[in-house]
């Protein structure tokens, strides 16, 4: 059982403009008003095996999560860039995939969200049944805040 959602958002400013903001894990406390903290867990450049835990109230209850970077391919020669980013959390696996694209003389930033409980339980799979429209509402709102928070930084860069 797993939930998606995809969301896109044109940003006037070009891809690599676009990567350096969704690539900056600890400057995006600052960038996206939905994230209330960043803690790094590895060091170095952004790229496949990053870590951090990040802070977020949602419902008015604050969440810590892990992840992790799984793909990372910049932006290069005028094609656009995507990365993959994964958490696991309460017994759910958390996928969210951001692509570039150049056009326009701006870029296009997708953003796909996925949700799939790993091992369902009854009550889970009745949680979802009743609570998963409402949670990926929520959940689709808080995606195109950051959305839009990442075009206003790459915007104004």
């Amino acid at each position: 059982m797993d939930h998606k959602t995809t969301l896109t958002q044109h940003i006037n400013a070009p891809a690599d403009a676009v990567w350096a903001v969704v690539s900056d894990i600890p400057g995006s406390a600052a960038t996206l008003s939905g994230v209330d903290s960043i803690q790094m867990l590895t060091d170095g450049p952004y790229a496949v095996g990053t870590r951090w835990k990040e802070t977020r109230t949602m419902m008015g209850r604050a969440e810590t999560v892990e992840m992790w970077v799984a793909q990372s391919e910049a932006p290069s020669n005028g094609r656009g860039g995507s990365t993959t980013v994964k958490a696991l959390q309460g017994g759910a696996d958390y996928t969210t995939r951001f692509a570039l694209a150049e056009r326009g003389g701006g870029t296009d930033l997708t953003l796909t969200f996925g949700a799939e409980v790993i091992k369902p339980t009854r009550f889970s799979r009745i949680m979802l049944t009743v609570f998963g429209p409402l949670g990926m509402r929520i959940t689709r709102k808080a995606l195109a805040k950051d959305l839009a928070d990442i075009a206003a930084k790459a915007e104004c860069q």
